[in-house]
């Protein structure tokens, strides 16, 4: 069978599907990813230095040019595309376990999607954290004082450090998180990838985790993963054309 029709069919009877988001999904709503052609690491290699928590804390300078980023990111002007829209009518078939998404946009909750079944696997582009002292702030507030001249705004309560509340490389991700992202990796029938490279760990590992747990594999992306092997349907179509193809039918 080809993959859209493979795909079709073993989704027909899951009745509990756990999806697993990464970048491609929100592409078609102008946010870029990072390793595709168009990608924000393939275009500028020595971006990646603004996303290590160690160059972060170490170097104002790389804090003042990421907050720069933040109140520039696409995210801010983006709005959910077929997609996102897609998983929203999974959800009201009742067939949805969760929404495991790697991308901090926001997306799936604007699209409709309940924030109770989105895990944010690596944090919100909408909060911020102080390092020292854990204080968590709305982004808006900072970027306000980013607008009003504060290059790299310390925190009010304790002065330390903030960066949005997001996973750097080299942080790890929140254990309440993760342990809620593997539950439903373990406890779906069916696990959905989508748009995510699946070379991001612990998020990728999700992959085999509900294989090892009797599930079946989907995967919908234009390039190979590490998990090709062990997936039991890849579809290599644009995400916001099939998606809602194969949504469709449940939904009916």
């Amino acid at each position: 069978m080809e993959g859209v029709d493979r795909a079709r069919a073993l989704l027909e009877p899951a009745r509990h599907v756990a999806v697993l988001t990464g970048a491609g999904i929100s592409t078609d709503s102008g946010i870029p990813d990072f390793r595709g052609p168009q990608g924000v690491w393939t275009k500028n290699p020595a971006a990646q230095h603004l996303f290590t928590l160690q160059n972060y804390v170490a170097d104002p300078a790389v804090r003042r040019l990421a907050w720069r980023n933040r109140r520039d990111h696409p995210a801010w002007a983006a709005e959910p595309n077929a997609g996102h829209r897609a998983l929203v009518g999974l959800e009201r078939a009742g067939r949805l376990r969760a929404i495991i998404t790697q991308n901090i946009d926001g997306l799936h909750q604007r699209a409709g999607s309940d924030p109770a079944s989105v895990i944010e696997i690596h944090g919100t582009l909408y909060d911020v954290d102080c390092l020292g002292c854990g204080r968590r702030t709305s982004m808006r507030e900072n970027l306000d004082r980013v607008g009003a001249g504060d290059d790299d705004p310390a925190c009010l309560a304790c002065g330390g450090i903030q960066k949005a509340a997001t996973i750097s490389f080299g942080q790890a991700l929140r254990p309440d998180v993760l342990r809620q992202a593997t539950l439903a990796a373990a406890d779906c029938d069916l696990l959905l990838a989508i748009g995510t490279t699946l070379q991001v760990q612990p998020a990728a590992g999700l992959a085999e985790v509900a294989v090892r747990a009797g599930a079946r594999l989907v995967i919908v992306n234009l390039d190979p993963t590490p998990y090709d092997p062990i997936a039991h349907a890849i579809v290599r179509e644009p995400i916001g054309a099939v998606l809602p193809r194969l949504v469709a039918t449940l939904a009916a």
